[in-house]
């Protein structure tokens, strides 16, 4: 199972998908920037965007043009330009079977998904996060594209209104195998899940091995000048300490070349300066990188090191 959202668990279920039939991903419900957003404020519906992204990830579909087409976003026509095809087909599903739940489900059968995506809760809510000067930014993409200053650091950050957890998603923790957290945009894609009620508890009762996948990059706005040790802190401030397991650490840093266009959005490599000690988690370090192109993670790299804990 990968508990996250955005664009940063893509790469894990991508490469969990050629080894395990079975994958459950469980995915935030906060998200209310760009087509998502404009789809939440006309049609009160559940954020599609991050639900559209795993259904992609976890496809096993050999018909590479329906992939691109659940992924094509509109960039002309009035009403259309910015949304996405995926966003709009969930929209569209929703409205002819009554549920979000269902809609995500009917999608991952065109898709043909051996896995399950699963939204973290099916009720609305609305992040807000508490910065270090005491103002309050409400919305998820105010937090994640910041107008205010983005080197001030998040104090804390919670759902409003307060949600309970998806039954579905309660029953999958505490049956799975293995649990992976990220990466992912720590305050708004992590972050919001485990703020939803009973998902902390799931997975302390669960018998499953927690695993937490550390960013390459920092975010401004979010995580500026983090370090590895500083993700783990306030992962564990609001997961609780000694539920994860294991934390997972790239070791292999890129050319300076492929840094360049990140420090121009003012996002920089994570160091790491945690070190392995007598109590969980355990550190685990492993080249993780792209060989090229954006700095992300390796879907086969990250893939081999779950087959190994497993």
């Amino acid at each position: 199972m990968v508990i996250g959202g955005g664009t940063g668990i893509f790469a894990i279920l991508n490469g969990l998908k050629n080894y395990f039939d079975d994958i459950s991903a469980v995915v935030t419900m906060a998200d209310d920037g760009g087509s998502t957003g404009i789809l939440r404020e006309e049609f009160g519906i559940l954020p599609p965007g991050d639900a559209r992204r795993a259904i992609i990830a976890l496809s096993h579909s050999d018909n590479k043009i329906l992939s691109e087409l659940f992924n094509y976003r509109f960039k002309e026509g009035k009403g259309l330009a910015g949304h996405s095809f995926g966003n709009l087909m969930i929209t569209a599903l929703e409205r002819l079977t009554g549920n979000f739940d269902k809609a995500i489900k009917e999608a991952s059968k065109i898709f043909g998904l051996k896995g399950k995506v699963i939204p973290v809760t099916l009720q609305n809510t609305r992040l807000y996060a508490e910065l270090e000067n005491g103002k309050v930014v409400s919305r998820e993409t105010n937090i994640d594209v910041p107008k205010h200053d983005g080197h001030l650091k998040i104090k804390k950050v919670w759902l409003k209104p307060a949600v309970k957890i998806n039954p579905e998603a309660a029953k999958e923790i505490k049956v799975a195998d293995l649990i992976i957290i990220g990466p992912g945009d720590l305050y708004t894609s992590l972050v919001p899940n485990l703020l939803v009620k009973g998902l902390k508890s799931s997975l302390k009762h669960s018998k499953a091995k927690v695993i937490y996948f550390v960013n390459l990059m920092t975010k401004y706005g979010e995580t500026d000048g983090f370090r590895t040790s500083d993700f783990l802190k306030v992962l564990e401030n609001y997961l609780g300490e000694g539920v994860l397991d294991y934390i997972v650490v790239n070791n292999k840093k890129p050319a300076p070349a492929r840094l360049r266009p990140y420090a121009l959005e003012k996002a920089y490599w994570v160091e790491n300066d945690f070190k392995k000690i007598n109590r969980k988690p355990i550190l685990i370090e492993a080249d993780l990188l792209r060989p090229r192109g954006f700095v992300r993670h390796d879907p086969e790299k990250a893939a081999a090191v779950v087959r190994k804990l497993l």
